[in-house]
């Protein structure tokens, strides 16, 4: 990988498309703030915080009062964080499987796709768990089914670009449905299952859902041929399917697990 940071890439246009993202699924997060009870003056750890979406938010609920404790390996999203100005905000620049957090110096814990790129899951969520004060909440939003990402009608040039998608995670040590893998990881980490939340939806082009794996197709399309996953002039045929597709189209978005765990 030429940017040496993650599979999907680190750079300005992969910062843009994880803004589309967020804005998807703000609201999926906030309710899932608010099931974990995180609020004003808590310490709550972004794990793997990207270039700095849901620490913005999380900086806004947990007020001047509270603490978010940002980590993240990648130089470009750590800049980016910073550059937002968030006096409530502590960047880490370090990864989040090889070093640990802290121990039990935290009220609440959120990730969301950042599991399923990690060498060592089992780690980073023991690292979650350790630095978690007994009685905190972790919020997980992973992938469940990723092959459920359809559209209807089916596209056979979906069908493949999904499919060298997640070839390529697997290729770099993740596992794209690492949802399903969560309770026993917990377990063992000595969090305990709270609650399980399905996210999945079938959208429109008029949807603002639509957005979202539409801008990834866009920045994945390009990412593929990057690395050697696709040729470019299949690259281009990836990233312009959906013009092809009827204008009735409808999409049917990855299967997301919310999981709600507590420490012991």
């Amino acid at each position: 990988m030429s940017d040496g940071d993650y599979v999907l890439g680190t750079r300005d246009d992969e910062v843009a498309r994880l803004g589309v993202q967020h804005s998807v699924w703000r609201g999926e997060m906030l309710e899932g703030f608010r099931l974990a009870g995180f609020g004003a003056g808590q310490t709550i750890l972004d794990v793997g915080a990207g270039p700095g979406f849901a620490s913005a938010d999380l900086a806004e609920l947990v007020g001047a009062d509270g603490r978010v404790i940002a980590l993240e390996r990648s130089p470009h999203f750590a800049a980016t964080l910073r550059g937002r100005g968030l006096t409530n905000v502590e960047v880490r620049e370090q990864d989040i499987n090889e070093a640990d957090f802290g121990t039990e110096i935290a009220d609440g814990a959120w990730t969301r796709w950042v599991l399923a790129f990690v060498a060592d899951p089992a780690q980073t969520v023991g690292h979650i768990a350790q630095a978690l004060r007994p009685g905190a909440e972790a919020v997980f939003h992973e992938y469940a089914d990723y092959q459920s990402w359809r559209t209807m009608p089916p596209s056979p040039d979906h069908e493949q670009f999904r499919s060298l998608i997640v070839k390529s995670w697997r290729d770099s040590g993740g596992e794209p449905d690492i949802a399903l893998q969560l309770p026993d990881l917990m377990g063992a980490a000595g969090l305990d299952l709270v609650a399980v939340r399905p996210m999945i939806q079938i959208v429109g082009r008029d949807d603002a859902a639509w957005q979202w794996p539409a801008s990834f197709i866009a920045t994945g399309s390009a990412r593929l041929a990057e690395l050697g996953y696709a040729t470019p002039e299949e690259a281009g045929r990836f990233a312009t399917f959906l013009d092809r597709l009827p204008a009735d189209t409808r999409m049917i978005t990855p299967l997301v697990a919310e999981v709600i765990a507590v420490k012991r």
